[in-house]
């Protein structure tokens, strides 16, 4: 499991951030014409399509560079996982499942989706959501992890 740091968490922070994926996806959405959904663009790489990949790479490697560029101007925060690498490994594979069949991931539902009032997006986020707070209280309160 991930602990949070709630004595080092500040609201404006969180409404930093908040605000940054928001102009983030806004600015995908209004320059390219797509939805910033994480898996799909990650899927389309798996059945890739000439004209596509280009930008799909330049996104992820956006995600995967922006840690790297933030470490060297300031401390990243501290991330403690107390979960065993098959967990992670199990929780990675159902995620993966979830989104394929929620044709979608948070980012894509529930940053893009639910911006623009999709009725399916508002579903699948509910859905999301329940199943983390369900997965949750098994683990924690019922099995005791």
């Amino acid at each position: 499991m991930i602990d949070i740091a709630w004595g080092e968490f500040t609201p404006v922070s969180a409404l930093a951030g908040g605000i940054l994926v928001g102009l983030a996806a806004a600015s995908f959405l209004l320059l390219n014409g797509r939805i910033a959904g994480i898996s799909g663009i990650l899927g389309g790489l798996l059945t890739p399509v000439r004209k596509d990949i280009l930008w799909r790479i330049a996104f992820l490697g956006g995600l995967i560079g922006t840690p790297i560029l933030w470490k060297l101007f300031a401390e990243l925060p501290a991330i403690e996982v107390n979960a065993g690498f098959p967990a992670i490994i199990v929780a990675g594979l159902l995620v993966g499942v979830g989104t394929r069949y929620g044709s979608g991931c948070t980012s894509g539902h529930g940053v893009c989706g639910l911006s623009r009032l999709s009725p399916r997006s508002l579903v699948a986020t509910l859905s999301f959501m329940a199943t983390g707070f369900i997965t949750v209280y098994i683990i924690r309160h019922l099995i005791g992890a």
